[in-house]
C-alpha cells in the first residue's frame, strides 16, 4: 500500500519579529505626537509620558493620571469659584 505524498505546510511568518529596517514603535495609550494640543494639554502628555517612562508603565490608570494632574499643580474649584 503506498501513502499519499506528504503535502509541506507554509513556512511560519512571525510577525512579531522585527526586521533590521523596521522602525521600532511602541504601542501606547495616547498617540505619539503632540502636535495642535494647546499649552495646557500639551503640558499634561508630556507628564504623562515622564510618569510612564519613570515607572515603567505603558497604560495608567485613571489614579495614577490625577495624581500627574495634581503633581502640575491643578486643583478642584468649588462651585463658587
Amino acid at each position: 500500500m503506498t501513502l499519499p505524498p506528504i503535502k509541506q505546510a507554509p513556512a511560519f511568518i512571525d510577525r512579531r519579529a522585527q526586521s533590521a529596517n523596521t522602525p521600532v514603535r511602541e504601542r501606547r495609550q495616547f498617540s505619539n505626537s503632540h502636535e495642535g494640543l494647546t499649552p495646557d494639554a500639551a503640558e499634561l502628555a508630556q507628564a504623562i509620558d515622564e510618569y510612564k517612562l519613570r515607572h515603567r508603565r505603558r497604560f495608567i490608570t485613571f489614579e495614577e493620571i490625577t495624581g500627574v494632574i495634581k503633581s502640575l499643580g491643578y486643583t478642584k474649584q468649588g462651585p463658587h469659584s
